[in-house]
């Protein structure tokens, strides 16, 4: 958005449609949308074969926009003759030429403009009336203008709502910086509350002016003409709102008494640290935040996520803040309470209209016993997206109530029943509990202005209700039943913090010893290795016990993954029986927030409910494929038994061969060269050469970057002091080994010589790297000799064969890596103890073996073919040559058949039998 202002300006009470409409439509484009070549996604005169031929003004092909232009003298609600002798409306002329284009050029929208108004008709809603904007109202209304030029959303309102309140998030921000360094001390945490506690309160002003709650702009009218006393006139306001009519001031001036009482205990405190409001902070809030600015579209959901943005960002990453995006919130809300909600309410629908009445309000009642807590609810996006969701369904349900009833409420009295009462939560900043709180209850105004349009009564909003169900501390130190109680109408959710164990500070640790307890009251002893988010995880498993209630939480896809499975959820199967609901496999978590989170999660919906008590209820089960009901779901998020693979030191299945670690060295890197290093040191002592080895970690395996290593095994002490080079390094290992914390590294000093760990590789070795991209298919693995020293991080099959490989290289043993493997960020962390030693090889007889060795030597072959190119080069998904391609997928396809499955199988079918044939080999009966 760049000059809205002079678009205004250059086209007030102009506008011809046959010299003008191109520049001016290619100005809004690029004055609006900052779109530096507007031509190039706008045509006009575009052909179009009625009965004879027309030309649409202007079209968009990328949204389907058809836009009839008119002069600035012209009616657009005029019917006028046509080319052919008819009459219409510029409207009725649109949809006529949208009607004739092909199916695929329709889109949603018909825009009539007459320079002076736009007006926006969505065609998939042709009745209602058209969205007007004046162009002198184009500084507010800018953003309804969106659909013009959006191709991803098919629902304009959630389109309007994303772009005003990212503008408004914007808008506090901006304030903020400009009043934060007039305060006398910006860094005081005291002066930084007060800020925060003011921006919510002028949001909440300027939201009311816009939204109907106040008077149109009465918060701007009674600031205006006291700008030399703002701040003075600011605290009076406060005071104001929070006072009861028969309590306030007699002698108030008239157009501040004039204000209702607010209450909610949003203005209580009236005398905040408030800097001196002259200048260029008051210039925002007049200009840019009231008059430039319309508030009433915002939704409070997605607002109180970026209005959070204000808050120092190191602050938000302390925190493990990551704001969430309408759309997943619902990945999360609805499986846990909304789908089941909107199916009983369609088929209260479809029963017999004499008892449809009953029925309803019955389920409004139900509606209003329900309670949704959040124990990190942050600025509130999840109660407050749950608030409209289910106020919606109570809509829906008073619209069908008043066909068959008339409501008679009085003055004090509403037909409303669900109330904000009913939702809670705990978050540990300050500030956010004020935008949650907040959110709530513009989210409360916007319902009831729908409501009332729906159902006439003459109930007021103001003043608001004061609830403390949004509790300020922190929620894992704190009791829960202090806030709600458990029942079998409670739903919990949320995201809590993003955490993983390395990054807790002090005291998120020892919040995890204290909360994760065993039967005896001891922290587990695997505490110390779990992410955050596990400590809620435990809190609502204990507070569900005994009820019906059902916890969803959205968290990261590491507790999934791992020892951590193991660590976190079969702690928790065994002391609370807690099953899992419906799951959603790991995806990318996307925010609304200035600065999004780009981080992969998972969301686990659990309950504590016997599954003995009734039929089985199938789980929704969410993956990339789409939704799936199954039988059970796993805490790996597989649809299979409940096991945990759990380190072992031996393969779980007899015949397959162990994998070793490789080498470790310990040395401060003074047993280790570059090839630069290499180079100099065999040109300045050449007798050294014999003793050098190439060594290779998992990035030199993949990469195929040259490291060397100082291979010492048999060297005489006369020969070792002949090469004072490379004794020198043997003596700096020896004391980096004595400076060692570690009493085992310490131990090794006595043979500076060699590395701390040495593993027997034998001639040849199968190599497989323990960290790979998450991005590749296959992780890179191949043959070396005894020419080359493994790192620790390249992990070993002394005495593997082709079939070995063809197994291991497979898209089956792939899919159980990426299911049970540990994760550094995304990337795979392959792990001998869990995922090579429990993994679950076919039965084959000798000529399914014999088919999957050729399989895997043409693989190599194929690998072969291309001498110039890395690991990290024929791996690459897109850059992966044709040949070996091919070679793997045959490889695939027989590996698949060996496994007796389909060759079109899906990984999560894979999976899914995978964890059976493990549940069986551990001796224990299947879960179906």
């Amino acid at each position: 958005m760049q000059d809205i202002g002079g678009f205004i300006e250059r086209w007030t009470n102009k506008g011809d449609e046959k010299s003008d409409t191109q520049k001016f439509w290619l100005e809004l484009l690029h004055d609006l949308f900052a779109i530096d070549n507007p031509g190039s996604i706008i045509d006009f005169e575009k052909r179009v074969e009625l009965s004879h031929v027309s030309f649409i003004d202007a079209y968009i092909p990328s949204t389907g926009t058809i836009i009839e232009q008119k002069s600035r003298t012209i009616n657009t609600d005029t019917p006028a003759k046509q080319s052919d002798g008819t009459t219409a409306t510029p409207f009725e002329q649109a949809k006529r030429y949208r009607d004739w284009l092909p199916a695929s050029q329709q889109g949603r929208y018909i825009v009539v403009c007459n320079f002076q108004e736009f007006r926006i008709h969505d065609m998939e809603n042709p009745k209602a009336p058209p969205e007007v904007i004046l162009l002198q109202n184009l500084r507010r209304e800018w953003h309804k203008l969106t659909c013009l030029i959006d191709t991803e959303s098919s629902a304009p309102k959630e389109i309007r709502e994303a772009a005003i309140s990212i503008t408004a998030g914007d808008l506090v921000g901006k304030l903020y910086d400009s009043l934060l360094e007039r305060y006398i001390n910006p860094d005081d945490k005291d002066s930084q509350r007060c800020l925060n506690v003011f921006c919510v309160r002028l949001v909440f002003l300027l939201y009311s002016e816009d939204a109907g709650l106040f008077r149109k702009s009465q918060f701007h009218d009674y600031l205006k003409p006291r700008e030399l006393t703002a701040r003075t006139a600011l605290r009076d306001l406060f005071t104001v709102l929070s006072q009861k009519p028969e309590d306030r001031d007699p002698y108030l001036e008239a157009d501040l008494k004039a204000f209702p009482y607010v209450n909610g205990g949003l203005f209580e405190d009236s005398n905040i640290e408030l800097p001196q409001l002259d200048g260029e902070p008051l210039r925002i809030i007049l200009e840019d935040m009231s008059e430039g600015f319309d508030w009433s579209g915002i939704s409070p959901t997605i607002f109180g996520a970026v209005f959070e943005s204000t808050l120092n960002p190191e602050t938000r990453h302390t925190g493990g803040m990551h704001y969430t995006s309408i759309e997943n919130i619902h990945k999360a809300i609805d499986p846990l309470f909304m789908d089941e909600l909107n199916e009983e309410f369609a088929s209260i629908m479809k029963s017999p209209k004499k008892d449809r009445t009953k029925k309803l309000r019955t389920f409004q009642k139900k509606l209003a016993s329900m309670t949704f807590f959040d124990p990190a609810c942050g600025s509130g996006n999840f109660l407050t997206e749950s608030y409209l969701s289910i106020r919606r369904l109570e809509n829906r349900i008073l619209a069908e109530l008043s066909k068959q009833i008339s409501f008679t409420a009085s003055q004090d009295e509403t037909p409303i029943q669900v109330s904000i009462a009913q939702f809670c939560g705990i978050e540990i900043n300050d500030f956010a509990v004020a935008v949650a709180r907040t959110a709530l209850w513009i989210a409360e105004a916007q319902m009831w202005n729908e409501t009332k349009s729906i159902v006439h009564f003459y109930g007021e909003l103001f003043p608001l209700k004061s609830y403390s169900t949004i509790r300020e501390a922190n929620a894992l130190r704190t009791d829960w039943h202090d806030i709600v109680t458990p029942k079998d109408m409670l739903f919990i959710m949320g995201n809590p913090p993003f955490l993983g164990y390395s990054i807790q500070n002090k005291a998120q640790k020892q919040d995890m010893l204290d909360v994760f307890l065993n039967e005896k009251g001891k922290p587990y002893s695997t505490v110390g290795k779990t992410d955050y988010v596990a400590g809620w995880y435990y809190k609502a498993s204990k507070f569900i016990q005994g009820t019906r209630a059902r916890a969803a939480f959205v968290s990261t896809n590491s507790i999934t993954q791992g020892e951590q499975v193991s660590a976190v959820f079969k702690h928790l199967r065994e002391m609370f029986r807690i099953h899992i609901d419906f799951a959603h496999t790991p995806f990318k978590w996307d925010s609304e927030a200035s600065e999004k989170a780009q981080v992969h999660v998972v969301i686990i919906g659990i309950n504590a409910i016997e599954e003995e008590e009734g039929p089985q209820r199938l789980k929704r089960h969410y993956t990339s494929a789409g939704l799936k009901l199954v039988g059970h779901i796993n805490y790996y998020l597989a649809a299979a038994p409940d096991v945990f693979a759990e380190p072992r030191t031996y393969p779980i299945f007899e015949t397959a061969r162990r994998m070793w670690g490789g080498n470790r060295p310990a040395d401060g890197g003074n047993l280790l060269l570059s090839a630069e290093e290499y180079a100099e040191l065999i040109t300045k002592e050449p007798g050294a050469k014999k003793w050098i080895k190439r060594y290779m970690m998992g990035d030199e395996f993949i990469n195929n970057i040259e490291r060397y290593c100082l291979w010492l095994e048999g060297i005489s002490p006369k020969e070792l002091r002949s090469l004072p080079l490379l004794f020198e390094k043997v003596k700096k290992c020896k004391q980096f080994r004595l400076k060692s914390t570690k009493a085992a590294t310490r131990k090794f000093a006595d043979t500076p010589t060699l590395f701390m760990e040495i593993r027997r590789s034998g001639e040849h070795y199968l190599a497989i790297p323990v960290v790979s991209s998450e991005k590749r298919s296959y992780i890179p693995m191949g043959w070396l000799d005894d020419s080359v020293i493994p790192g620790n991080k390249l992990q070993i099959i002394p005495d593997a064969d082709l079939y070995d490989f063809g197994i291991l290289t497979s898209r089956v043993h792939m899919a159980w890596m990426r299911r049970v493997c540990g994760r550094l960020e995304m990337r795979y962390s392959y792990s001998i103890r869990i995922v090579y030693n429990n993994f679950v090889w076919p039965s084959v007889s000798e000529d399914m073996r014999r088919r999957i060795e050729g399989c895997a030597q043409r693989i190599l072959d194929a690998r072969a073919a291309h001498p110039e190119c890395s690991f990290a080069d024929l791996y690459d998904d897109d850059a992966m040559p044709p040949d070996l391609r091919g070679a793997h997928r045959e490889n695939d396809a027989v590996v698949c058949r060996a496994y007796g499955y389909d060759e079109e199988i899906g990984e999560e079918d894979i999976v899914g039998d995978l964890f059976r044939r493990y549940y069986a080999l551990k001796g224990e009966d299947v879960v179906k």
